[in-house]
C-alpha cells in the first residue's frame, strides 16, 4: 500500500461517499430540462458525478475544481463509467487563462455559497459570463436565507451506520440579524485496527448566502438577462420559504 493519505485526500473520498447520489441525479435531469446536450462547463463539480451522468447523457463535459484530490476522484468515476470528461484544476474566481467559451456552464451544490465574499461571489459570476457563448445559458443553486437562518439553526446530524466510520455535522448560523453565513463543522472518526482508536478527520466549512434582491442585482451587474428564479429543481416557483433556489439566467447575444 501507497503512504498514507493526506487529511484533505482522506476526507475528499469520504466525502463523496456519504453524499446523497439521487441529488446528482435531479441536478442531471434539472440541467436536460433546461438546455439540449452539447458542450457544458461543470464549476465547482468536485468528484464528478453530475459530470459523468451528463456525459452518459450525451453532452461534451468540462469538469472545473479548485481541489486536486476531488479532480482524482472525478477521473476515477469516468474511468468507472466509461466516458470522457476533461478536467480543469483552476478556480472559479479566476480562470481567464481558459479561453474556451461554452453554450451552458452549471455550478450546483451550493458552490458558489462558499465564496467568502460579495467581491469574490461577484468574481465567479463574471468568469461564469465570460465563458459563456452569446446567448449561453448559466444554471446554478445556493442556498436560502431561510436555509441558514432556521433549517440550520441548531443543527446536528450523525451517521454511524459504520460502526467504523463515523460522521457528526454541526452546523452554527451567524447570530447577526443580516449575515446569512454558516459554518458546517464536519468531522468523521476512523476506526484505526493497528493502535485500537478512531482518528479525527475534520474540516469546517463556511457558506454565505443573500436575498433574492441581491442575487437579482448582482446578476444584472455581471450583464446577465432573463433571469429566472425556481426550486425543487425547477419543479415550482421560488419563495422566501424554499431551502435552496435555482437560478437561470443568459449571456445577451452581441449586437
Amino acid at each position: 500500500m501507497a503512504a498514507e493519505e493526506a487529511p484533505y485526500q482522506t476526507f475528499a473520498s469520504l466525502y463523496d461517499e456519504l453524499f446523497d447520489g439521487e441529488l446528482y441525479v435531479d441536478w442531471a435531469d434539472y440541467v436536460q430540462e433546461k438546455t439540449p446536450a452539447g458542450k457544458i462547463l461543470d464549476l465547482g463539480g468536485g468528484a464528478g458525478r453530475l459530470a459523468v451522468l451528463l456525459a452518459q447523457a450525451g453532452y461534451q463535459v468540462d469538469c472545473l475544481d479548485l481541489s486536486a484530490p476531488m479532480l482524482e476522484l472525478a477521473q476515477k468515476h469516468a474511468e468507472e463509467a466509461k466516458v470522457d470528461v476533461r478536467l480543469l484544476q483552476a478556480d472559479i474566481r479566476e480562470f481567464s487563462d481558459w479561453e474556451e467559451k461554452y453554450p451552458t456552464i452549471v455550478s450546483f451544490a451550493d458552490t458558489f455559497n462558499y465564496l467568502p465574499t460579495v467581491e469574490e461571489f461577484k468574481a465567479g459570476l463574471a468568469q461564469a459570463y465570460a465563458h459563456l457563448e452569446d446567448g449561453g445559458t448559466f444554471l446554478f443553486d445556493v442556498i436560502t436565507p431561510k436555509m441558514v437562518k432556521e433549517s440550520y439553526d441548531n443543527f446536528c446530524y450523525n451517521n454511524d451506520d459504520d460502526p467504523d466510520k463515523i460522521f457528526m455535522w454541526t452546523a452554527y448560523p451567524s447570530e447577526e440579524e443580516n449575515d446569512y453565513s454558516v459554518d458546517h463543522d464536519l468531522k468523521f472518526f476512523l476506526y484505526q485496527e493497528d493502535i485500537d482508536a478512531f482518528k479525527m478527520v475534520r474540516e469546517v466549512h463556511h457558506e454565505l448566502t443573500y436575498d433574492r434582491d441581491f442575487y437579482e442585482a448582482a446578476l444584472k451587474e455581471a450583464g446577465f438577462e432573463n433571469i429566472t428564479f425556481s426550486a425543487d429543481f425547477g419543479k415550482k416557483e421560488a419563495d422566501d420559504e424554499d431551502e435552496r433556489w435555482f437560478i437561470s439566467c443568459q449571456k445577451g447575444a452581441s449586437k
